[in-house]
């Protein structure tokens, strides 16, 4: 039998999976809906159904792409096309890097003059636009009809659908769910979906669980009937032109027969309290603010001159679900175990949302990357509401902006801060953040270095949050010896009888180990991709730091520990400072008792040492490729610590450096970044990485045997031209065909190019191959190099 299912929420999210699950064999599905059947008053029941494929997240893009396919096979999918117009040169440079990523997941595209948006669109005047991108597979979803249908076949193979049903309780032993209260009764379950959209943080708070998402209003108006579009439609087929987004205005526009609806979110923020919606009805749906939407009105008929005998006859502020980066929420309570998430999931990923999760709960994985939705990914410093809030609403009101890669969030910063905090301010550290911490990606005070005239310069788009002193940073921290605040980087404590035997059997490298040893190591999916990387030093028979890469790490350890291991994240209580470079050892050795001597202190092992006053758990290891160490210590001394280091530093040229230069370094050696350069699409021996893979039982081992000789890899690319500085996500060309995608990149100061990781078909990824890289619509020239491109023998790290 399979197990029984409950999914709260029929709209187009709870229809896709309950769908997607029935299709799969699990037909033992209730769906329960507190509105009255078949439109209950969420977002499905007026969204305006735009499905754009394009997206700076590939699995974003697979969803919506995902969504295409089935929406079109159950026809409820108009597949108009669409088409994005630039009104500023911004936005058509713009453009052009979208492109760029259509091309690099696989969404048919192209460029086109101003003309040809005229011929795409009726209403368009070639005078008001500078050019377009057009996606001929775009189009509309017919949200209602999206849900009936999948409904409808859900039913067929067994599932019960109910609307009228407000659940009152999550039930649950042990725990694990065991079903729902609604005010109709009990109905049990194994596992309960929320897919409840903007209610999902009523939803969440029945088991304790904050549902990181902000309801907020958007405005959508129809005109009167348009002149110009008499006679093109009819009531069934009620559009015909493209989808079009005049993004530089915040603005959406598709047909409805004669008459244009009209998208906006240029106007004001407008969070949505909960306790204030309606019982009854269509709570997701609130009066209309013409105030709001009078000066986009006036934007859209200066793009479409063809408005300007048409008003607004009729017009909504709906509700929809925005989160604090912007990506949905997918995935398992991390206490309650059956309770799973879909949520934060608007019409145009809906599909391969419901797929996703499908799969996730009917084989054990989502069968897909999904570490940018998974719900679990949030530190719980970003989970407070009025940090929800302030995101959230950025998100809103950033939608349709041009956004740099590099761009940091506003507010609310500074959140996070490493002890050193307060000494990087008075060095001029330029910083940015991730996961709610400063970063410095480089320091003003090393503006004067001789090496920053070294430095070449770069385009005004890779420009941006850089500085030539970053180079700098980097050339001193091959010459001499620079200091780096790891600070950010998560450190779990994993102990107890079973630690051993918990991280052998999740982990692909062997770490029974003397106390001592510090081992670089893989998280593996049962498929045999990569969840993660790991850091792990055994610093006890029965005690492990784990260096991991964020809370993902952590959850899933935690699902996995008996109640013989103990697990902490003890990284807001410690910090970290990388000293590294040719005179590390200098500098360490001056301020420690204890032998720092390679015999001493060798490649890849951890000791306890004091530096200066301060007790120290030292790694001797470098993501930079060079001689050093990680030097970890409690908070509280972490301002000793940097002084001591600095103070002794500064016979040997000392500096602070930052993330900028670390990520320049760590290319050169050809260094990975889980979540970026791989993924759980990717095993061990497509991302280079086998020599982390042992012979034995642990999860994922029985997916990649055999698997040593790939048939795609993950490889250096060097651009002719130095100047060209690629920022990732870019496609490759190989053949006059485009071939993979750039994944990280930067300039290597120290060999002197430019560098592109990417993703090739094993035929291409050969060193000598000549590819290109497709930036901003041109096709820059590159060849594939042989790794390591700096110091292959090792010999500078191993000193």
């Amino acid at each position: 039998m399979t197990p029984r299912v409950v999914v709260i929420g029929a709209g187009v999210v709870g229809a896709a999976v309950a769908d997607e699950l029935t299709a799969r064999g699990w037909t033992d599905v209730t769906v329960l809906d507190r509105g009255a059947l078949p439109l209950p008053g969420g977002s499905s029941s007026h969204a305006p159904g735009l499905v754009f494929q394009t997206n700076p997240s590939k699995t974003m893009a697979g969803f919506a792409g995902y969504t295409v396919e089935k929406m079109s096979a159950l026809g409820v999918f108009d597949q108009v096309g669409g088409l994005e117009v630039a009104t500023t040169p911004e936005r058509l440079a713009d453009l052009r890097r979208r492109h760029g990523l259509a091309t690099s997941w696989g969404v048919p595209s192209r460029l086109v003059e101003p003309d040809e948006c005229a011929a795409l669109h009726p209403l368009i005047e070639p005078d008001r636009v500078l050019g377009g991108f057009h996606t001929p597979t775009d189009g509309l979803a017919k949200a209602p009809r999206a849900v009936a249908a999948q409904l409808a076949r859900a039913t067929d193979l067994g599932a019960r659908v109910l609307g009228e049903h407000r659940v009152l309780e999550v039930l649950s032993e042990k725990g694990r769910v065991t079903g729902v209260r609604t005010d109709q009764g009990d109905v049990p379950a194994d596992v309960v979906v929320s897919a409840t959209g903007f209610w999902g943080p009523r939803t969440g708070a029945l088991v304790g669980l904050t549902i990181p998402l902000l309801p907020m209003a958007h405005q959508y108006a129809r005109t009167t009937p348009v002149a110009a579009l008499a006679g093109r439609n009819s009531e069934t087929a009620e559009a015909s032109a493209p989808i079009l987004r005049h993004q530089d205005r915040d603005l959406y526009f598709r047909e409805h027969v004669d008459r244009v609806g009209i998208g906006s979110y240029a106007h004001r923020p407008m969070p949505v309290d909960l306790d204030t919606l309606p019982a009854e009805g269509m709570p997701s749906v609130l009066q209309f603010t013409p105030d709001d939407f009078a000066p986009s009105w006036a934007d859209a008929r200066e793009l479409l001159p063809a408005l300007e005998d048409a008003e607004i006859a009729s017009g909504f502020n709906g509700i929809f679900s925005f989160t604090p980066d912007g990506m949905p929420l997918l995935g398992e309570h991390p206490d309650l175990r059956g309770f799973w998430v879909a949520e934060a999931v608007w019409v145009t990923h809906s599909c391969g949302v419901g797929q996703a999760l499908a799969r996730w709960l009917a084989e054990g994985e989502p069968g897909v990357d999904v570490h940018e939705c998974d719900l679990n990914r949030f530190e719980q410093a970003q989970l407070s509401p009025s940090y929800v809030e302030t995101r959230s609403a950025q998100n809103f009101v950033e939608v349709y902006d041009v956004l740099h890669p590099l761009d940091p969030p506003a507010r609310p910063r500074p959140l996070r801060v490493s002890p050193f905090h307060a000494r990087q301010v008075e060095l001029g550290a330029v910083f940015l953040e991730a996961s709610g911490w400063e970063r410095p990606h480089w320091f003003e005070a090393n503006a004067g270095l001789p090496e920053v005239r070294r430095v070449p310069g770069r385009g005004e788009w890779e420009a941006r949050h850089w500085s030539p002193i970053a180079g700098a940073e980097a050339l001193v921290t091959r010459d001499r010896v620079a200091m780096y605040d790891m600070t950010p980087l998560k450190r779990l404590d994993v102990s107890g009888p079973g630690a051993l035997a918990l991280l052998q059997r999740l982990t692909t490298n062997n770490l029974d180990k003397k106390p001592g040893a510090v081992t670089y190591t893989l998280l593996l999916e049962p498929s045999g991709g990569v969840r993660s990387d790991l850091t792990v030093a055994r610093l006890g028979e029965q005690r492990f730091q784990v260096g991991a890469n964020g809370n993902l790490d952590l959850d899933r350890l935690q699902r996995e520990a008996g109640g013989d291991v103990h697990i902490t994240d003890i990284t807001g209580g410690t910090c970290c400072i990388g000293l590294w470079g040719p005179r590390a050892r200098d500098v360490l050795a001056s301020v420690t008792r204890d032998d720092v001597s390679h015999a001493g202190f060798g490649y890849f092992r951890a000791r306890a040492i004091h530096v200066g006053d301060v007790p120290v758990t030292a790694m001797r290891l470098s993501y930079v490729g060079e001689l050093g160490w990680e030097l970890y210590a409690s908070a509280e001394l972490g301002l000793r610590l940097w002084d001591v280091l600095w103070e002794a530093g500064r016979r040997y040229g000392v500096i602070a450096a930052g993330r900028s230069a670390f990520n320049s370094l760590r290319l050169e050696k050809g260094y990975r970044s889980a979540g970026t350069d791989m993924t759980t699409e990717h095993d061990p021996y497509e991302a280079g990485l086998g020599f982390a893979v042992r012979p034995g039982s642990y999860v994922g081992a029985t997916a990649i045997a055999g698997k040593e000789q790939p048939t795609r890899r993950l490889v250096p690319l060097l651009l002719d031209d130095p100047s060209h500085v690629v920022m990732g996500k870019e496609p490759v060309w190989h053949a006059d065909a485009p071939a993979g995608y750039v994944t990280s990149a930067a300039y290597g100061y120290t060999i002197d190019a430019s560098i592109a990781y990417a993703w090739l078909p094993a035929a291409a990824a050969e060193p000598g191959t000549p590819v290109h890289v497709e930036y901003f619509g041109e096709r820059l020239r590159a060849v594939v190099a042989a790794e390591p491109l700096f110091d292959p023998e090792m010999k500078r790290i191993r000193a």
